[in-house]
């Protein structure tokens, strides 16, 4: 599975380290993201998700059901 939220669609950036010198060589910035469980109550049953840490805050804030739909919708879950 690859490192994207599936509720925001955060995914991984990529940048320049820049040395004291101002050399530049490539990384890669994760997103951070967390595997975690929450109960879904219309459906009776858990699910796994892997989201980010602003995706958790969205969950607490709009509820899981509506987060999962948006989720649906953009294409983040299939």
């Amino acid at each position: 599975m690859s490192r994207i939220c599936q509720i925001t669609g955060k995914r991984v950036l990529s940048g320049n380290n820049v040395s004291h010198s101002h050399i530049k060589t490539k990384r890669k910035f994760y997103p951070n993201l967390q595997t975690k469980k929450f109960y879904l109550e219309e459906e009776d049953m858990w699910i796994t998700l892997k989201v980010s840490t602003s995706g958790i805050r969205n969950i607490n804030k709009k509820g899981l059901a509506a987060c999962l739909k948006e989720g649906i919708v953009k294409g983040y879950i299939q």
